[in-house]
C-alpha cells in the first residue's frame, strides 16, 4: 500500500459493519414486535428509533471511511493529520455511543428524558433525527474536521482530480444539509420544510453527490479504464441528481401546507430522478464491458449491483409513490417504507460494501482472498431485501385500499388485513441477519484465512490515471 495514512480508514469500516450488524438485530426485534407489542420491555418506538438512527450512522460512518482511503490515493500524498482522523473516529464512537444509552433509558424511563438549557437531554423526539441537541454539535464537528482533513489533504497534494473535487463538494453539501436541523420552529409548517432539507436532500443531494464519486473511483480502480471518460460520466450524473433531487423535495412539500405550486414542482422532478440513477447503470456497464481486465471481480459486482439496486429501490420504488396524483393516497402508507428498505440497500449499504470488498484487500496487504463467502453474503441479503420489500409493498397496497378507500382503522387493517404480511417480513428479516452475519465474517476473515484455489480473487496492482 503506498499511503499508509490509508489505514485510517480501517478502524471506520470496522465500525461500519458492526453497527450494520446491530442494525439488522434491532431491526429483526422491531419486526417481531408489530407482530407482538409486548414481547419486550423495551417498546417498538425505542427499537425503531435505534434501527433507523443505526442505519444512518453505520452508513455515514463507512462513507467517511471509503473517503480516506480515496483522497491519498487521488492526491497522491498522505492524509493531511492521522491524528485528527483518529480524533475524529472516537469522538463519532463516543458521541454514537452516548445517545444509544440515552434512547435505551428513555425507553425504560421516559421521565428521564428532562429539559436542559432549552433541550431534551436524551432524544428530541423528531422523527429520523431524534438525536439530541448536544449530540448534533458533536456530529456536525465530526462533520467538520473531516472535510478539513480532507480538504487539506487535497489543497496539498500534487494532483487535484474530478473524483476529489466531486467528493469536497459532496462533503460540504452534507455538513450544510445537517444545519437545517438544529433549530427549533414553532410552527409545524415550518419545522417540516426544514426537516425535509436533513431527511430528503442528506440522502438524495448530499449523498448520492459522494455515491457518484465513489462509483467513478471503484470503476477506475477495479477496470482501469479512462480517468477522463469516467469523470465526464460522473459529472452528468451528479449534476442530474442534484437538479431533480434538490427540486424533488417538493414531493414532500404539498402535505404540509406549503403553496400549490409544489405540487406540480414536486412530481415533475420527482419523475424525472429515476434517470440519474439509470445512467449510473450504463455507466457501470458500459465501463465493464469495455474493459475486460478486471483486478477484482467482487468488488467490481457489488458496484454495479449497487447501481441496479439503486435505480430500482431509490428510482423506480420511489417514483411509482410520489407523483401528486398517486401520493395522495399512498402518502404514509407502508409503501414509503418498502421504498426506504430498497432505496437504501440499493444506494448505499451495497456502496458501502463495495468500496470494502475493493480496498480491504489493499489495506490487509494480500493479493488473493477468498470471494466465496462474499458472493454467497451479497444473493443471500439480495433476495432477502427484495422479498422484504415486496412482502411490504404488499402490505402497503392492502393498507391503501382497506384504509384510503374503505375507511377502515389502521388497528383493523393492521392486525386482520396485513398480518401474514408481517410475518413475513419478520422471517425474511431473519434471513437478511444471517446474510449480514456472514458479511461480517467475511470482513474480520479476509486475508488472514488460507485461500481455496477456485474461490481466490486476484488483486492486481494497476495505475488509477493514464
Amino acid at each position: 500500500m503506498k499511503y499508509q495514512s490509508q489505514k485510517v480508514a480501517t478502524y471506520f469500516f470496522t465500525y461500519a459493519v458492526v453497527l450494520f450488524l446491530v442494525q439488522v438485530i434491532v431491526g429483526v426485534i422491531a419486526a417481531v414486535q408489530f407482530i407482538a407489542p409486548d414481547i419486550l420491555p423495551l417498546k417498538f418506538n425505542i427499537t425503531r428509533t435505534l434501527h433507523i438512527n443505526a442505519l444512518v450512522v453505520w452508513l455515514l460512518v463507512g462513507l467517511m471511511g471509503a473517503t480516506y482511503y480515496v483522497v491519498p490515493e487521488e492526491s497522491e500524498r498522505e492524509l493531511w493529520s492521522v491524528p485528527l482522523a483518529m480524533f475524529q473516529f472516537w469522538a463519532t464512537v463516543g458521541a454514537i455511543g452516548a445517545v444509544v444509552v440515552g434512547f435505551i433509558i428513555q425507553g425504560f424511563f421516559p421521565q428521564a428524558n428532562i429539559t436542559v438549557l432549552g433541550t431534551h437531554l436524551l432524544s428530541e423526539g423528531r422523527e429520523y433525527i431524534e438525536a439530541p441537541r448536544w449530540a448534533d454539535w458533536l456530529i456536525a464537528l465530526s462533520a467538520i474536521l473531516f472535510m478539513v482533513n480532507c480538504a487539506m489533504t487535497m489543497i496539498k497534494g500534487k494532483r487535484w482530480t474530478g473524483i476529489n473535487g466531486t467528493l469536497l463538494g459532496g462533503l460540504a453539501f452534507m455538513t450544510l444539509m445537517y444545519l437545517p436541523g438544529m433549530f427549533y420552529v414553532k410552527s409545524m409548517v415550518k419545522d417540516q420544510y426544514w426537516w425535509w432539507w436533513v431527511v430528503h436532500l442528506w440522502v438524495e443531494g448530499a449523498w448520492e453527490v459522494i455515491a457518484g464519486a465513489l462509483l467513478a473511483f471503484m470503476l477506475l480502480k477495479v477496470t482501469n479504464a479512462h480517468r477522463e471518460v469516467l469523470e465526464k460520466w460522473m459529472y452528468i450524473e451528479v449534476f442530474l441528481v442534484l437538479f431533480t433531487g434538490i427540486l424533488g423535495t417538493g414531493h414532500h412539500y404539498y402535505w404540509i401546507g406549503t403553496p400549490g405550486y409544489w405540487l406540480w414542482i414536486g412530481g415533475i422532478f420527482s419523475s424525472l430522478e429515476p434517470i440519474p440513477l439509470l445512467i449510473m447503470v450504463w455507466d457501470a456497464f458500459r465501463t465493464t464491458r469495455q474493459h475486460r481486465v478486471i483486478s477484482n471481480k467482487l468488488g467490481l459486482f457489488y458496484a454495479v449491483a449497487h447501481a441496479i439496486f439503486n435505480f430500482v429501490g431509490a428510482g423506480l420504488w420511489g417514483v411509482v409513490h410520489t407523483l401528486p396524483s398517486v401520493n395522495k393516497w399512498t402518502h404514509g402508507t407502508q409503501l414509503t417504507t418498502a421504498h426506504g428498505h430498497l432505496a437504501f440497500y440499493g444506494a448505499y449499504v451495497l456502496l458501502v460494501v463495495a468500496i470494502i470488498y475493493i480496498t480491504l484487500p489493499h489495506l490487509r496487504g494480500v493479493k488473493e482472498f477468498d470471494s466465496s463467502r462474499g458472493y454467497r453474503s451479497f444473493w443471500w441479503m439480495t433476495i432477502s431485501m427484495v422479498m422484504i420489500a415486496l412482502t411490504i409493498t404488499g402490505a402497503g397496497m392492502v393498507q391503501i385500499y382497506m384504509e384510503r378507500l374503505l375507511g377502515l382503522d389502521y388497528v383493523s387493517v393492521k392486525n386482520n388485513f396485513n398480518f401474514w404480511f408481517w410475518v413475513w417480513r419478520a422471517i425474511f428479516g431473519v434471513g437478511f441477519l444471517y446474510d449480514t452475519w456472514l458479511l461480517v465474517l467475511d470482513f474480520f476473515k479476509l486475508g488472514r484465512e488460507p485461500v481455496k484455489a477456485h474461490s481466490a480473487i486476484r488483486l492486481e496492482v494497476e495505475p488509477v490515471s493514464r
